[in-house]
């Protein structure tokens, strides 16, 4: 069945470009297209959709206080913030909000795409320099500084760590797939093997805690 996807945005050239976009993949439906936080609060609830493309910049209420009021009415619809910004206020703003991703918009389309297809099977799609954000915000500076006891050690095969040390880097599942020669599903079934290893359920939460386990061992191994 095809993902039904909505869109937040008030600039009219973007918002028509990724309607064209949704609207003319196989795959993809889409169900509605809104302007503001307040035309998008009216009427998503009516139609669910599977994944949400969500403008920050918006005329009234933000794109985060739109996800904000969004997420308790839609549990299981995927929000992913699209915006010119890399600010990382506005990043764990908008991830506090119950948003599962955060594209900057000269994201290619295809790369859009992909990551509509990420967000609804449960992944956390982010653009590369937002992926280091998120990664060093998590990783300990200084080690000695904290009292904490670092994580038992994880047990993965070599090319599962080379899995990591490349999202580390902010490279998206097609580029992993690439710099190894395999299908994007290949990549996708590591992933699920790291998952289950680390206990986690994206790739930013596995990276940030492989990193905290290899911090804990040897200082910085990626």
């Amino acid at each position: 069945m095809a993902i039904r996807v909505a869109l937040v945005e008030d600039d009219e050239r973007v918002r028509g470009s990724l309607a064209m976009l949704v609207g003319g993949s196989l795959g993809f439906e889409l169900i509605g297209s809104y302007s503001d936080a307040e035309s998008a609060l009216e009427n998503l609830p009516k139609t669910a959709p599977d994944v949400v493309l969500m403008d920050v910049q918006l005329p009234k209420l933000s794109g985060i206080e739109c996800v904000a009021k969004l997420k308790p009415r839609l549990p299981r619809t995927q929000i992913i913030i699209l915006t010119v910004y890399q600010d990382e206020e506005c990043v764990f703003n908008a991830l506090r909000a119950g948003a599962v991703g955060f594209l900057r918009k000269d994201t290619p389309p295809a790369e859009i795409l992909e990551a509509i297809r990420d967000a609804h099977r449960g992944g956390s799609p982010m653009s590369s320099g937002i992926a280091r954000m998120v990664v060093a915000h998590f990783h300990p500076h200084d080690l000695k500084a904290r009292a904490e006891t670092p994580p038992p050690p994880v047990h993965l095969s070599p090319r599962e760590e080379e899995i990591l040390q490349l999202l580390v880097k902010g490279y998206r599942y097609k580029e992993v797939a690439d710099a190894f020669s395999c299908s994007i599903n290949t990549v996708r079934e590591h992933l699920r093997r790291i998952y289950e290893k680390l206990h986690v359920t994206s790739s930013r939460e596995a990276v940030a805690k492989y990193l905290q386990g290899a911090s804990g061992k040897s200082g910085n191994r990626l």
